[in-house]
């Protein structure tokens, strides 16, 4: 089970990051460009090639690695024809009608061939509900689920994170429920979207285009009706709508506002949620991070909810639905006191904005000295450092040392390696000993700690110029390498390794920072690193 769905993902990504860059190259040429326009926020021509790209991926990916199952065919085809239709739109911008007719035929062989269709109808409870109401319901879901996707594609990165979070609550829910063939569905858009996200998230080098969002949407509906089925997973048929999550639940929301006013619901407009969040002066990125959380926090529900009745799941979606939108209802006449632009400049002239100037410059200076302070106290904290782990640290030692001296352009990389495993091996190490348990100790260490994190958070959110600047796509990562430990079904041990990839990637961040803002102290970083190696070294021996 756990080969197949390891291999379903990075199939995925490697494939996904092997056809990006020939596809991108050669956009131009096939006409696979997103000119600027109206409603859209980029200023410059960028390729719609990314949905191309995953799509293939995943579906390559699920045909080689999906066990058997008579579903997976109609599943394939079906994924094909939206994909087809998709790239057809992308080079084309067919007709609205034309896209229905290619997400009617791509349903149409879902429900005749694969029978896919809702098995579970909210307050049906025990009795099977007829297919006069099962079929239409399931008709006008995927046609709302694929549209969904495409509609909140507004922003650099947004659409694919979205869909990350959606595919991996599914991916939980299916594991939760031993179904291997959603698993690895799951798993290989979950592979192709890491891949896509490398080049898409903010500033975005590519799109995915209406052949991605429509592929996503309509991909994600499908799996959201397999975990409806009972003989498949025991989780009320509400649950699906937790898991689309914010796409689904703005389009409905957008739809309708149209529908009140008289218009059509399929010509676009500036009403989605991140436009509003766009309006109260949040930046591209922030607007991106906000609506992830969002999005998180309705894929968690669907977890936390997973055995409650459809009763209570509706009625806390459409509370959690109420309550968003009336925030946005009470504040978007109100602009917040100021705002990042795209190169990290603070906007205005508030206390406030001289305050974040000051913070941006001297969050830095006193990250420089609290890093070397925290690693060398680490150093002589490990009660009893393994022999090969001493080994480790002194060849290393030997490579940044000969690399810093005869490799000089190469220097940087030398120190990255150094303090990336010697960190590394000392937060280990560190974990593992009795000493932190003495109070003193304890507090110092996750003191600075602590210290460093406010540090690099300060620098990350008030940094200028060139400095190291994140992504929202590295605050996904972390979320992931943050939550997943944490769920009640996996390992005991994972909370631990939790802990640690938490203080690993604290770390991390402020070297990146620091090597990015001190750009002449490399050298002295340098030494650092060697420092760590060496005293992990000797204190094996002793």
């Amino acid at each position: 089970m756990t080969s197949a769905v390891f291999f379903s993902f990075i199939t995925s990504l490697f494939i996904c990051m092997a056809l990006i860059p020939p596809l991108q190259l050669n956009a131009g040429r096939w006409s696979f460009m997103d000119l600027p326009g109206e409603r859209k926020v980029h200023a410059n021509p960028i390729p719609r090639i990314g949905g191309i790209a995953f799509g293939f991926a995943a579906l390559l990916s699920i045909f080689f690695w999906v066990p058997q199952d008579p579903i997976i065919a109609p599943v394939l085809v079906s994924a094909s024809i939206i994909l087809g239709f998709g790239i057809w739109d992308d080079r084309a911008n067919l007709n609205y009608r034309i896209k229905l007719v290619g997400q009617l035929l791509a349903i149409f062989v879902v429900v005749a061939f694969g029978h896919i269709r809702f098995e579970q109808i909210p307050f049906f409870y025990e009795q099977e509900a007829p297919l006069w109401l099962t079929v239409p319901l399931t008709v006008v879901f995927l046609v709302g689920a694929a549209n969904a996707v495409n509609l909140s594609d507004g922003l650099d990165g947004l659409a694919g994170g979205l869909a990350f979070l959606s595919f991996a609550g599914i991916a939980y829910l299916a594991y939760l429920s031993h179904d291997l063939t959603v698993l690895v569905l799951a798993s290989g858009f979950l592979g192709g979207l890491l891949g896509f996200l490398r080049y898409n998230t903010y500033p975005a080098h590519i799109f995915m285009g209406d052949a991605g969002s429509q592929l996503l949407g309509f991909s994600m509906g499908v799996l959201v009706l397999l975990l409806n089925d009972p003989a498949r997973a025991p989780f009320p048929g509400a649950v699906g709508l937790l898991v689309l999550g914010l796409p689904f639940l703005d389009t409905l929301a957008v739809m309708g506002q149209r529908l009140v006013k008289g218009r059509s619901p399929f010509i676009g407009d500036r009403n989605h949620v991140h436009h509003k969040l766009l309006g109260l002066g949040l930046s591209h990125y922030e607007a991106v991070i906000v609506i992830y959380a969002i999005q998180a926090v309705m894929v968690g529900l669907a977890y936390l909810l997973r055995w409650q009745s459809d009763a209570l799941i509706l009625t806390m979606y459409g509370a959690f639905a109420f309550a968003m939108f009336a925030l946005f209802i009470a504040t978007e006449r109100r602009r917040a006191p100021w705002s990042m632009a795209s190169n990290g400049r603070v906007l205005s002239d508030t206390k406030l904005a001289r305050a974040a100037l000051w913070l941006s410059d001297m969050a830095p200076r006193f990250l420089a000295v609290v890093v070397p302070l925290f690693l060398v106290f680490n150093v002589f904290l490990p009660g009893q450092v393994p022999m090969d782990v001493g080994y480790a640290a002194l060849s290393l030692f030997g490579i940044v040392i000969a690399g810093m001296w005869f490799m000089p352009q190469y220097r940087s990389h030398f120190v990255r390696g150094g303090l990336y495993v010697g960190s590394a091996f000392l937060m280990y190490m560190g974990e593992q000993s009795d000493i932190p348990d003495i109070w003193p100790v304890y507090v110092t260490k996750n003191s600075l700690l602590a210290l460093i994190a406010l540090l690099v958070l300060i620098s990350m959110r008030f940094s200028r110029g060139n400095r190291f600047q994140t992504t929202p796509l590295d605050y996904l990562m972390v979320f992931f390498a943050l939550i997943v430990p944490l769920l009640p079904e996996m390992r005991a041990d994972m909370p631990t390794l939790s802990i640690l990839a938490a203080k690993l990637i604290v770390l991390y961040f402020s070297f990146e920072l620091l090597l990015h803002t001190f750009v002449d102290r490399v050298k002295q970083f340098g030494f650092l690193s060697l420092w760590i190696l060496f005293g992990l070294g000797v204190r094996a021996w002793l």
